[in-house]
């Protein structure tokens, strides 16, 4: 099996900048997924958000957890759990307004740290986007401006903690999907393991990595790209050991932004068609919320019957 791709943005900006894009073109084209070094946070930061983060379990979340997985007999289960999952969350929402300020029990230093963290990936994420429409032959700023919409991207970030589970094999940390937005930047545990990508019908482990930034792709750049960057099923399985934690920060678009293949794509080969359907990105999440853990297809082809009865006006051009 090939290695999991491995980019060092810091080569961007040396003589090595083609061979580091062609890394980057090749994990969205045939992985959906990289791993990002040399990013641009500090390791400072990222310690803290790592100490924070898993403070803030151990004294609000770990007990909660604890009471849940009793009420409902977890430890117990003697057959496949497939309606829900061994993990503890919450979300920060970041664009286009912050919730931080308003979610109860985080310490100052930890809303603090969050708000410059989010910052960070925010333009961490634009820096890909333009970075993907250099490799794609769109032009810079594109992929930015059909996720802008009229009120601006959304993002938010889902902050999990996957404690050790006595039923590994019955109870899935996070049941297997694919993201239904647009790109997503992934702050994961370095001591513990379990996000697993399908790629060629195998299951393969992200390998955890100090200090580095998972990069996945969702549904909309799928749609976007006309199927030539791909969104991927992944999951996250339980460990009997150990406490994962994950913050996955997910930069999608606006709620009223219309997304469609990019012309440009559609243009480069006559024979190439448009097999994508156009829709706004609010509809697609309603369709979403029921069908997380299904596959894809069927929801995009949803969203092609609807296409015909709606007129989701033009498309963004630049």
């Amino acid at each position: 099996m090939e290695n999991f791709p491995i980019v060092d943005m810091g080569k961007l900006n040396t003589e090595e900048r083609k061979s580091t894009m062609e890394k980057i073109k090749d994990a969205c084209e045939n992985w959906g997924f990289f791993e990002l070094v040399n990013h641009g946070i500090s390791i400072e930061m990222m310690d803290k958000v790592e100490k924070l983060t898993k403070d803030h379990y151990k004294k609000c979340m770990e007990q909660r957890f604890k009471e849940m997985v009793s009420s409902k007999g977890l430890e117990c289960v003697q057959s496949e759990i497939n309606d829900l999952d061994w993990e503890s969350t919450f979300f920060l929402r970041h664009l286009p307004f912050s919730n931080i300020s308003e979610i109860p029990d985080l310490d100052d230093d930890y809303r603090k740290i969050m708000k410059e963290f989010a910052q960070k990936l925010e333009n961490l994420a634009e820096e890909l986007l333009d970075l993907l429409c250099e490799n794609l032959g769109l032009e810079k700023g594109y992929l930015k401006k059909v996720f802008y919409g009229s009120k601006g991207p959304n993002f938010g970030t889902k902050v999990s903690n996957y404690p050790p589970c006595p039923k590994p094999d019955l109870i899935k940390g996070l049941r297997a999907h694919t993201d239904a937005g647009g790109i997503i930047l992934l702050f994961q545990d370095d001591k513990v393991s379990g996000l697993q990508l399908l790629k060629d019908d195998q299951w393969i482990d992200v390998p955890p990595m100090r200090h580095s930034i998972v990069i996945n792709l969702g549904d909309q750049l799928e749609v976007i790209t006309n199927g030539k960057y791909k969104s991927v099923m992944h999951r996250v399985i339980a460990q009997t050991d150990g406490a994962r934690m994950s913050l996955a920060s997910f930069y999608n678009p606006s709620d009223d932004a219309i997304i469609s293949p990019a012309p440009t794509l559609l243009k480069e080969n006559e024979t190439t068609s448009e097999i994508y359907p156009k829709f706004v990105f609010d509809d697609y999440m309603k369709l979403y919320m029921g069908l997380k853990f299904q596959a894809k297809e069927p929801r995009f082809e949803a969203m092609m019957k609807a296409m015909s009865s709606v007129d989701v006006g033009p498309v963004v051009s630049i």
